[in-house]
């Protein structure tokens, strides 16, 4: 190597080396965690109060549907039990009743679904915002580079050491943040980690 260029490459490596002392960036951190986000806005104090909330607002449509699927159950068992010992005009008003319900039911399950469905997702937006406030502020604590969602089953992650998962640790810091809070559980356990984790939360079940 000549003389000139020895000392442009010892130059150059000076001035990266300023550069990077000068811009006080810490260098970029290979820890990954993962988090079942899902599950973690499900399990905190705010969203169980939440979930709770939703259940009571949904609870008397879901009886009325459940009462419903119960008059349908009923007339077809009838209909295959006394079919053909009723007269044609009589089995042809059951039958026509049971259609109507039918429909009834389906449209107002799927009226229901969709309400459900509707509600659960505007919760998770409103938690999830706030979710993850406390997911930065814990991922940049304690060093974390990446941390990947593990909450829906089609996640690429096919595998991670339990001790990468964050969700309770996530739980608790989000817990701490809100002073009416309980006290967080302690973060001994991690929930599921191992193979392929997941999280999803069912605030309202459906008939």
């Amino acid at each position: 190597m000549s003389a000139k260029v020895k000392i442009l490459t010892l130059l150059l490596a000076a001035t990266t080396s300023a550069l990077a002392q000068g811009t006080g960036a810490p260098a970029p951190s290979n820890k990954v965690g993962i988090v079942a986000i899902q599950a973690a806005i499900a399990n905190s104090n705010e969203g169980k109060k939440e979930l709770d909330t939703l259940q009571q607002r949904f609870s008397g449509k879901q009886t009325e549907l459940k009462t419903l699927k119960d008059e349908v159950d009923n007339l077809t068992k009838q209909l295959q039990t006394q079919g053909d010992k009723l007269s044609e005009d009589e089995r042809n008003n059951r039958v026509n009743a049971l259609s109507s319900k039918q429909k009834i039911l389906q449209r107002n399950g799927e009226d229901f679904q969709n309400e459900v469905q509707a509600a659960e997702q505007e919760l998770i937006n409103r938690l999830g915002a706030k979710m993850m406030v406390v997911l930065e502020k814990y991922a940049t604590a304690n060093g974390y580079g990446v941390i990947l969602d593990v909450s829906n089953q089609q996640s690429a992650v096919l595998w991670a050491n339990q001790g990468t998962n964050i969700t309770q640790q996530l739980i608790d810091a989000y817990n701490a943040q809100s002073p009416s809070a309980p006290a967080a559980k302690p973060a001994g356990s991690s929930g599921a980690a191992a193979n392929k984790p997941a999280g999803t939360a069912t605030p309202a079940k459906q008939p």
